[in-house]
């Protein structure tokens, strides 16, 4: 269960008190082992987990492709994951920058398919209508919502969709995000990392992060609602 009924008491201005159950996100702790070593853990929701080992170990630069990985397996109660890779391959040869060397590729890309994403996203999903407590991203590909999953964080969110391309060989380079948190600089950096040209979020970037995005070649598209959005870059040449 990623849920749990809790008890609170809800507090109004006027000192009226109210006893209510809610429903909180539980928080599932990861520990990722790559060839017997220790290679990162996050605390996580316990969905999409093997998504997330594959994405994160993607954007970060520890493998250079999922065909690297010979298997993963994950412990009884899925808080510890053993991956293990092909061949000689150094788990921690790669580094995040190296994936960042050149510009990322062009990609086409309709207002139509903008909109429709964004249309998409602004139905809630399961956990978060229940809870309020999750973070969402979409994996989406001319207008089209391939995959969605959620999260308590919102890197995690994004690794796990990047995971879910790479373990289903979808392009990268033809997709593109949707997220519902703020885009920091270590948020564009993880999405260029991974190929993918088109972030989009919700929620607003910062000065840091547009600047990012520019050297990267990564249009970004934030405040993105059903009715309305706000490029901050375009490297795509946005079309009707």
């Amino acid at each position: 269960m990623n849920t749990k009924l809790v008890t609170g008491t809800l507090l109004d201005a006027d000192g009226t008190c109210h006893v209510r159950e809610s429903f909180v996100v539980r928080e599932h702790s990861l520990s990722v082992l790559v060839g017997g070593t220790p290679a990162f853990q996050c605390v996580c929701t316990r969905t999409d987990l093997r998504e997330l080992v594959i994405g994160r170990l993607f954007t970060e630069g520890i493998i250079p492709s999922v065909g690297n990985i010979e298997e993963i397996h994950f412990s009884e109660h899925e808080n510890e994951a053993s991956v293990f890779l092909k061949g000689e391959t150094n788990p921690f040869i790669g580094s995040r920058r190296e994936h960042l060397s050149k510009l990322l590729p062009a990609a086409e890309v309709r207002r139509e398919w903008i909109f429709a994403l964004a249309k998409e996203f602004s139905r809630e999903t399961k956990l978060h209508h229940a809870t309020q407590g999750t973070h969402s991203c979409f994996l989406g590909r001319k207008g089209a919502v391939l995959f969605s999953c959620e999260d308590i964080g919102r890197h995690n969110a994004v690794d796990k969709a990047v995971g879910y391309a790479l373990i289903n060989e979808i392009p990268l380079g033809e997709c593109m995000l949707f997220c519902s948190g703020r885009v920091p600089t270590d948020m564009v950096e993880k999405v260029a990392a991974s190929g993918i040209p088109v972030l989009m979020s919700k929620a607003v970037p910062t000065a840091e992060s547009i600047a990012l995005a520019d050297a990267y070649g990564l249009t970004l598209i934030c405040r993105a609602w059903p009715d309305q959005c706000e490029i901050f870059t375009d490297y795509i040449g946005i079309t009707e």
